[in-house]
């Protein structure tokens, strides 16, 4: 049996004894009925009082682990507790298997605690964060990007771009028309990346092409708590064709903002008001993002974790 105890850390001796004694029991390295050393030599060969041994082998009896036999001395169990599984022992269990796969690899108990402490020190970026000084708008995208990628999204403003503390582990990324100020704040080298905006305009103007002019006579809602897109909306439906008396403009960040719109036959809006609709509407729900926006950002993070691998494995 192999241990490494280490006397100037802060885990006691006892409880690096008694883990390392199960982890062996979980991997079969100490397989049922092997006697294990007596507190003697265990307190020789590892230069531990004899009172620490003890008390470690009366731990693992106590638990279920090892069992006296008296005049014999300590023998593994030939059953294992059936104590309910905590975490602590799930996670034992772990990483017991892997110590047992890789020995079955030919991999050395050097190799793996190499490994491991390479695998645990590495920290890949945590989070997407967003620099945009409009609130209402940072908002919007935060919402669009959560709902298509793996990493979360946090957000703030080119003022707090420059925190080291929001920087950690954390992948910048800015709209076109602020990318150029925040370069000029992020430090220097800092990787951002510029989202490729889907142009709301065009295609709000097509996708309501069908309703002219048949519906032109009809009352066409708008809402966003974002004043741009209330703006551009309501701009380009009556280049469109719509009438402005026949459009219904809320602020959706104003009390009261959903009366009338249950009277409208659509309500224009953005993917976060979209779900905050009466019931009874129908919503035209327009991104800021489009699929190839999220295609690119995808992409940066299926590279970041082959490149984790690549530098766990290094």
């Amino acid at each position: 049996m192999r241990l490494w105890l280490n006397h100037t850390g802060e885990v006691s001796l006892r409880e690096q004894l008694t883990t390392q004694i199960v982890l062996a029991i979980l991997s079969r390295e100490l397989p049922p009925g092997h006697r294990l050393p007596s507190t003697r030599e265990l307190a020789r060969r590892f230069q531990i009082h004899s009172n620490t041994a003890s008390a470690a082998y009366r731990q693992l009896e106590s638990e279920g682990w090892v069992e006296f036999r008296h005049g014999s001395g300590v023998f593994v169990r030939s059953t294992r507790p059936t104590a309910p599984l905590t975490p602590e022992f799930a996670l034992d269990q772990l990483i017991a298997d892997m110590a047992a796969k890789a020995r079955r690899l030919g991999v050395s108990e050097t190799q793996l605690r190499t490994r491991l402490r390479s695998w645990l020190s590495y920290e890949p970026p945590a989070l997407w964060l967003l620099i945009e000084p409009d609130p209402e708008l940072r908002r919007l995208v935060i919402f669009e990007m959560e709902s298509e990628l793996a990493l979360p999204v946090a957000g703030c403003s080119p003022d707090d771009c420059a925190n080291p503390e929001l920087l950690d582990r954390a992948l910048p990324c800015v709209l076109p028309s602020k990318a150029a100020n925040v370069r000029r704040l992020l430090p220097a080298g800092t990787e951002l990346t510029v989202l490729e905006i889907h142009p709301v305009a065009p295609e709000l103007q097509a996708h309501l092409a069908r309703y002219l002019p048949e519906h032109s006579k009809e009352l066409v809602g708008i809402a966003s708590r974002w004043t741009d897109f209330q703006r551009i909306a309501r701009t380009m439906l009556i280049a469109a064709g719509l009438p402005p008396e026949g459009l219904l403009v809320r602020d959706a960040s104003r009390p009261g903002w959903k009366r009338g719109l249950d009277a409208t036959i659509g309500v224009v809006c953005d993917a976060v008001t979209a779900a905050e609709l009466p019931k009874a509407c129908h919503p035209l729900i327009f991104t800021l993002l489009g699929e190839s926006a999220f295609n690119n950002l995808r992409q940066i993070e299926s590279t970041l974790t082959k490149a984790d691998s690549s530098a766990a494995a290094d």
